[in-house]
């Protein structure tokens, strides 16, 4: 016997309000179980080459017991406009079923203001009991599916509004609390995993600040513990979590599709599976727009580990609170998956979006981007279109968490104003520091020098295998170093005192080519072009690629050290500097001898043409990255007295 019946035998009807909730929300799911089915059928019946979408997770998670309505999606075929059901009278059926189980509680409240609604239920049950044809017109399905409201009404509107109207009323009929959450019909082994879920909420709740959402409902249903959380008003936003045993299931749907990933990923952080079929699209639903749906699964090995998974989806709730909102406030400073990136540094570390927000938002960063001088920004300039991407996403993160701390502390905006400031002068500081790319860009020549040499040493010119990853990570090497480059032509477009550095690094990046290309030669010569070397020649090329390294690790030092100097520069540092300079134009003349020799070598040893050829290769290609390296030498010591003697002029005057 169903339990709503038992407790109605026993005479307790305040009894039987909370057992027809819970049966009601147990509708609910089914019904929306039937209105994707529907979806998918009438997709799939327009266009048979469109794949069947996998329901079985969300059949499983509806406690569904009627394998005939997975079979309807793949039997439906479409003509003359009428999409083809089998079983649709069977469907109809179990629909005006459902939805006179959740309209059974707002009757049996005795509250006149659910009367509107109850009425709303009797038209749409007459209205399923005519679905006996086995075919549906597109005005029969926008008529179950649509969720435009304004219009004509909809049996989808009906299930919201029907199980808004639940939630309420559930809300107001609580026995009890839990950590904040409304709760009846629990179990003592109940409230630790609602306490758990509270504990996460709570501890980030804050972040939202005045906005609302986040109130929590939990009941019992048979063997499932059911935890609903009102994430915000949007009516297919919403997150309901199933605990049974140790295992949960979470179901989560959202209208827009990067909300749902960034949820989706922060869950699967924490261990989240979620459904193969991922999410799923739907057109007819939240008011004929697009929308998102997934299911996803937790397993724990313990308590302890369901408590902790629990927790954490509870901790990670309030980010998607005005996620879209904050998100279209930053695409005003960056691209788009910067902003999503920001979002999600913002979330990991728990400091979310509602602070920057409520400060001033993108206008706190166009202020301070207006403070400072124009040889930093200028007016239409675009944050990361000044500081690149990866220190955009990085000041932003930054500045959204200044936010929320400031705020939560109760500091004015113009004191958060104020901080934005300095905290994108420092950014923007260390980003106008010419030499700081070409830094960057002699560490990856460095990089490429010392995995030559280091492959030549163990003896990489007969491993393949060692050879080749060799040459992938070098090609990433020199790709990363190609696009210091493309930053740094971007900024000489912009600005005309970049110039000189742009020739600087174009000279540079010669050696960074040459060196991925040794290293690729390298790869061929390991796939048995190795024939002939001996140890001469093995020891000549080895003193070669030493040379080529301490030319490299001197190109980094001169960089390092022309970073500082000024006219008030010691006298140490300048010498120093020289002599880097120096070093490079030495290491350049040797390697030039050291490649004729090894070139000698090759003539009297190697008898194989393309072993020959390519060790040739190999020798001019190390030895090219050493000329290159001699230009850019040169070329940074003309650039280190042209700025030391400008700033000089500048201090006389």
């Amino acid at each position: 016997m169903e339990k709503a019946n038992v407790v109605a035998t026993l005479g307790q009807p305040k009894l039987l309000l909370p057992a027809r909730i819970n049966a009601a929300l147990a509708a609910n799911d089914r019904l929306k179980f039937a209105l994707t089915l529907l979806q998918a059928a009438a997709a799939h019946g327009a266009d048979g080459t469109v794949p069947l979408v996998d329901l079985r997770r969300d059949y499983a998670a509806a406690r569904i017991d009627a394998p005939w309505m997975l079979e309807m999606q793949g039997a439906a075929w479409s003509e003359g406009g009428r999409l083809h059901l089998a079983d649709l009278p069977r469907l109809g059926g179990r629909i005006s079923e459902d939805i006179r189980t959740m309209a059974r509680p707002l009757q049996d409240s005795g509250d006149a203001a659910h009367q509107p609604l109850l009425a709303r239920v009797d038209r749409w049950v007459g209205w399923l009991d005519q679905l006996n044809a086995g075919t549906l017109d597109e005005a029969q399905m926008t008529a179950l599916t649509g969720g435009r409201r304004g219009g004509d009404d909809t049996l989808h509107i009906l299930v919201m509004d029907l199980h808004k109207r639940l939630n309420r009323l559930a809300a107001g009929m609580s026995e009890d609390t839990v950590e904040g959450a409304q709760v009846w019909q629990i179990e003592a082994a109940d409230r630790p995993r609602i306490a758990a879920f509270m504990r996460g909420l709570n501890r980030t709740r804050g972040l939202k600040f005045d906005h609302p959402g986040l109130d929590t409902a939990a009941t019992r249903d048979g063997r499932r513990l059911l935890i609903q959380n009102d994430i915000g008003t949007n009516d297919v936003h919403v997150l309901v979590i199933q605990v049974e045993d140790l295992a949960i299931t979470l179901t989560y749907s959202d209208l827009h599709e990067s909300r749902f990933a960034f949820f989706r990923d922060l869950l699967s952080e924490i261990g989240a599976q979620w459904s193969s079929a991922g999410a799923r699209r739907s057109a007819g639903l939240n008011a004929d727009a697009e929308y998102v749906v997934g299911t996803a699964r937790f397993d724990c090995t313990d308590l302890a580990g369901l408590d902790g998974a629990l927790e954490g989806i509870g901790a990670r709730i309030v980010f998607l609170i005005d996620w879209n909102r904050a998100r279209r406030r930053l695409n005003r400073l960056v691209d788009k998956p910067v902003a999503v990136a920001v979002l999600n540094g913002a979330a990991r570390r728990e400091v979310g979006h509602m602070g920057w927000l409520l400060a001033g938002a993108e206008q706190l960063v166009f202020d301070a981007m207006e403070a400072l001088s124009p040889d930093h920004f200028r007016i239409g300039d675009r944050l990361d279109g000044v500081l690149g991407a990866v220190e955009a996403q990085e000041f932003l993160t930054e500045a959204l968490a200044l936010s929320s701390h400031a705020m939560l502390a109760g500091r004015t905006t113009s004191l958060v104003a104020d901080q934005i400031r300095l905290l994108l002068a420092r950014h923007a500081g260390r980003h106008r520091d010419e030499f700081a790319l070409l830094g960057e860009h002699a560490a990856f020549c460095h990089a490429l020098a010392e995995g030559i040499r280091d492959a030549l040493a163990y003896g990489h010119e007969t491993e393949f295998e060692a050879a080749r990853r060799l040459a992938t990570r070098a090609k990433a090497w020199e790709r990363k170093a190609d696009h210091l480059v493309m930053r740094l032509r971007e900024q000489a477009a912009r600005n005309a005192r970049w110039l000189p550095f742009l020739r600087l690094i174009e000279c540079a990046d010669d050696a960074a080519d040459a060196l991925e290309e040794a290293a690729f030669v390298l790869s061929l010569i390991a796939d048995d072009h190795h024939a002939g070397w001996n140890d001469a020649l093995r020891a000549a090329l080895r003193r070669l690629a030493d040379e080529v390294l301490k030319a490299a690790e001197d190109h980094v030092r001169a960089l390092a050290i022309a970073r500082t100097l000024n006219e008030a520069s010691l006298a140490e540092d300048q010498d120093e500097f020289l002599a880097a300079c120096w070093r490079v134009v030495n290491a350049e003349e040797l390697c030039d001898a050291l490649t004729r020799e090894v070139r000698r070598l090759f003539v009297r040893h190697v008898t194989d043409a393309g072993t020959l050829s390519l060790g040739n290769d190999f020798a001019a290609a190390l030895e090219a990255s050493t000329d290159a390296l001699l230009h850019t030498g040169y070329a940074m010591r003309g650039l280190v007295f042209t700025r030391v003697g400008a700033n000089h002029e500048e201090k006389r005057t």
